[in-house]
């Protein structure tokens, strides 16, 4: 009887939803008789409330070992099967209540939903393997709406959130199951591997051994630690190299370490970007645009790299490119020194789209005005038409245009003004000066001087001589 009134004050803060009371009156009823299957059944029902399954099926075993016919009882240890993730032991339970009461509309149900848990199982074990982490995600969370109890549906989730970048929430889960469990060596491998990662690899490390303390056999803890060690230490003596100046081992180095773990995007951007510089100062510029690419891909958001490889494009004069990341840079990072970057870099856009004075004189950017009137000297005199009046009218065409186009360079590049202007990427029409209107021949004949006319006379066969008249 005193059993029973403890049982009855139970039933009566189970119906106010107050567990925590039942709980503590349906054990005080146990105490009291404890052989009675029900008893534990109420008990384990209150558990299940609480969410505390491992406990609940503890209770709900030990009212069916106590009676084999307790319908309810064999229910609940299912409910616990299922809600702690082991489906099959679950539809063992649902199946006992079909056979004591093959009517049981509840029994039905539960042992669909322990079918549908198996399913979503196997089909996340292939397509793990198929390495799609997508699928596997979707798939876990179905099965967690049966299961949502178990840290093993929850761990492969949070591994599969890290493997598809998704960080925060693979934390997040991982974290929620070491508050529960702190020795849980697969939630200390997730957290481990999310740092890893991110780049953060001296403390992916305190994880991974922690969890191999936890679980010496953990194959994946163990390779990720292996990984994760042989990556910092290549990534660091690469460094070290760059530093000492010795940049043909530092891009062994970083070839080396981008081989061991495909996987792991943020570093692997990081040792392309670190390539790409060790290249740039090889001079081996496209092939620094090819790491500086790589590392871009990798991570999108990866500054460094677009500096760099916009920097290898201004040295290989393609200015359209380098505007472009430059752009990215500046609405990424509005800072004045990647303002005055994508300033510079549109000024040399605009400066390649018109005429290169310096080619067509055939000087460097930093000729001394001697050298530029040599240099048309020189090329004056090669396009000059009268040097090529027996030639065909196509080539005496293109003479006569690369005689103007001399003549214009000549023009600007001995002016300091007007250099100044054509350097700094100026529009020279801005001054009124219309190459178009100018006449090649004067500038010829102010530059060469002489009394009178001039005429190219044949010395040979292929040779010519300038004569003035």
């Amino acid at each position: 009887r005193e059993a029973e009134a403890f049982k009855e004050q139970g039933n009566a803060y189970y119906a106010k939803k107050d567990y925590n009371e039942a709980y503590n009156y349906y054990t005080k009823a146990i105490d009291t008789c404890p052989n009675n299957a029900s008893y534990y059944g109420n008990r384990a029902a209150t558990l299940m409330m609480l969410g505390r399954f491992r406990e609940a099926l503890e209770d709900a075993q030990q009212s069916v070992r106590l009676d084999d016919s307790f319908v309810r009882g064999h229910l609940r240890e299912g409910k616990c099967h299922l809600s702690l993730g082991n489906a099959m032991a679950a539809s063992r339970c649902f199946q006992r209540v079909l056979e004591l009461d093959h009517k049981n509309a509840q029994a039905q149900q539960e042992l669909k939903n322990a079918t549908t848990v198996l399913e979503y199982e196997k089909i996340a074990e292939v397509d793990f393997e198929k390495r799609d982490f997508r699928k596997v995600v979707f798939c876990m969370d179905r099965a967690l709406e049966f299961a949502p109890a178990c840290h093993r549906f929850k761990i492969l989730k949070a591994e599969c959130l890290a493997l598809l970048g998704r960080y925060p929430e693979a934390q997040s889960v991982a974290s929620d199951i070491l508050r529960m469990d702190s020795t849980n060596a697969d939630a200390l491998y997730v957290r481990g591997l999310c740092l890893y990662y991110e780049d953060c690899i001296e403390k992916a490390v305190q994880f991974f051994v922690q969890a191999l303390r936890m679980a010496p056999d953990h194959e994946k803890a163990c390779l990720a630690c292996r990984n994760a060690k042989a990556l910092k230490a290549k990534k660091e003596d690469g460094n070290k190299a760059f530093k000492k100046g010795n940049y043909k081992l530092a891009y062994e180095l970083y070839t080396e370490a981008l081989g061991i773990d495909p996987n792991n995007i943020k570093t692997n951007a990081k040792l392309y970007c670190n390539r790409g510089t060790v290249n740039s100062k090889l001079r081996k510029l496209e092939e620094a645009i090819d790491d500086c690419t790589n590392a871009v891909k990798l991570d999108d958001t990866y500054i460094k790299a677009y500096l760099r490889r916009a920097q290898c494009y201004m040295d290989t004069e393609q200015y359209e490119d380098a505007v472009r990341d430059y752009e990215k840079v500046y609405q990424t990072e509005k800072t004045k020194e990647h303002k005055q970057l994508l300033k510079n870099a549109q000024v040399e856009l605009k400066k390649s789209k018109r005429k290169d004075y310096y080619k067509i004189l055939g000087v460097d950017k930093n000729a001394s005005e001697d050298e530029i009137k040599k240099a048309y000297r020189k090329r004056a005199l090669m396009h000059h038409p009268d040097r090529h009046s027996g030639a065909s009218a196509e080539v005496q065409k293109e003479e006569e245009k690369k005689f103007k186009e001399v003549g214009e360079a000549f023009t600007i590049l001995s002016d300091p003004k007007k250099k100044a202007r054509y350097d700094s990427g100026q529009d020279l029409e801005e001054d009124g000066l219309n190459m178009g209107d100018f006449d090649a021949n004067n500038i010829f004949k102010a530059f060469f001087g002489g009394p009178g006319g001039f005429s190219f006379e044949a010395s040979g066969p292929g040779n010519f001589f300038f004569q003035f008249g």
